[in-house]
């Protein structure tokens, strides 16, 4: 069976080669627990460590700073509810936005019913949060804010490093979710001015499984999982060390082709957009007018239904802009915090490229889904997923 045109690399990414071999080769030898004194599992703590370096070198932070966790959602759990268990004494108020990561916002709603008060800041209609109401949020009680650097949806890149200026100024700890940058756009944890930081292992080209949270010396921060003393104590059990190394191997792999990687996302995303037009031309690109991540196209057809034509697109895998759910779809919540309506966000397609995305996959998939799009009936309000 010939392998679909992938254009849907923001949800998951293959493994690379390089990840694969540091997995297979730390699966086959460093087997031995890396607490232990003996040889095997001192062996073990050497691949750990070397992957902690490779690792901070991609962030340009201290290697002691950088935990491994059991990837992104774990990543921004442990951020978000250990930094306010942390400062509870401080404050009672934490601030998101209102298109965070659902491991970012099911926190917040955790955090609320236990008594804190969560403020979601609204984004303007490019999907960029609204800084001037960001700033109106951080008040006297507020003990965190988290900002994701870039959307998974849209693409549109968060302005972090004001929103860390305003937010730290008032003695508030910061936190961003660059799951979605990493290894796209340059991502230094000094540049943007977070406290901490999520990366997950399946973005980035690693296995599903692992991710790291970057962690500034000295930031209030209580471990989400307790137990042994593993990663300084701020994150216990007994480390994944073939995922460890593959996702060491994967941030040096990106630091390697930080330049390449960048233009080639940018040429292949940037073709499918123009390529899109050309076939489609009422379709509208949300985010358009923001500064997005090279390779993420977020697009409107009108008078189509995503699911329905997901299911007739042949050969192309991609992801709807909206949620497929028993009796119908639920539309993006990004898209509609944007203040884009509801049947716009059902016709949403998200299309993102990667590494090995090439022109004549773009082009072969832009001819597809006008196909698709020429023979799909509009739906009924409320239609079924497909």
């Amino acid at each position: 069976m010939t392998e679909p045109i992938y254009l849907d690399f923001n949800a998951t990414t293959p493994i690379a080669e390089e990840a694969r071999l540091a997995m297979d080769e730390a699966a086959r030898s460093a087997w031995g627990n890396p607490s232990s004194a003996h040889a095997l599992g001192v062996r073990a703590r050497r691949i750990v460590e070397k992957a902690r370096e490779r690792v901070a070198a991609l962030l340009g932070a201290p290697p002691g700073d950088v935990v491994f966790t059991g990837g992104g959602t774990e990543s921004d759990n442990a951020a978000v509810l250990g930094v306010a268990a942390a400062m509870r004494a401080r404050g009672r108020t934490i601030v998101i936005t209102a298109i965070e990561h659902p491991a970012v916002e099911a926190a917040a709603a955790r955090l609320e019913r236990e008594g804190f008060t969560a403020v979601r800041v609204r984004v303007d209609g490019s999907g960029r949060v609204r800084l001037d109401e960001l700033e109106r949020a951080l008040g006297r009680d507020a003990v965190l804010l988290s900002i994701m650097h870039a959307n998974n949806e849209t693409g549109v890149i968060q302005p972090v490093r004001e929103a860390a200026r305003l937010a730290r100024a008032r003695g508030i700890v910061v936190h961003t979710d660059a799951a979605q940058s990493a290894g796209k756009i340059p991502v230094r944890v000094d540049d943007l001015g977070v406290d901490l930081l999520t990366l997950a292992g399946h973005k980035l080209y690693a296995p599903k499984g692992v991710g790291a949270l970057y962690v500034r010396s000295g930031t209030p921060f209580e471990p989400l999982l307790v137990g042994g003393g593993q990663e300084g104590g701020r994150r216990a059990g007994t480390e994944n060390i073939p995922g460890i190394a593959a996702l060491g191997a994967a941030c040096a792999l990106a630091l390697e082709e930080s330049g390449t990687r960048l233009e080639r996302l940018r040429a292949t995303r940037d073709r499918l957009e123009r390529a899109l037009k050309e076939r489609s031309p009422g379709i509208v690109v949300h985010g358009a007018g923001a500064e997005r991540l090279p390779n993420t196209l977020s697009v409107a057809i009108p008078g189509a239904d995503a699911n329905l034509l997901l299911a007739r697109i042949e050969g192309v895998a991609a992801s709807a802009g909206a949620a497929c759910h028993s009796g119908g779809t639920e539309p993006s919540r990004v898209l509609l915090a944007m203040g884009i309506g509801e049947e716009a966000a059902r016709s949403t397609l998200r299309l993102s490229t990667g590494r090995s995305t090439t022109i004549d996959e773009v082009e072969r998939a832009a001819d597809r889904i006008a196909e698709a799009v020429r023979g799909t009936p509009p739906p009924p309000a409320g239609g079924p997923c497909g």
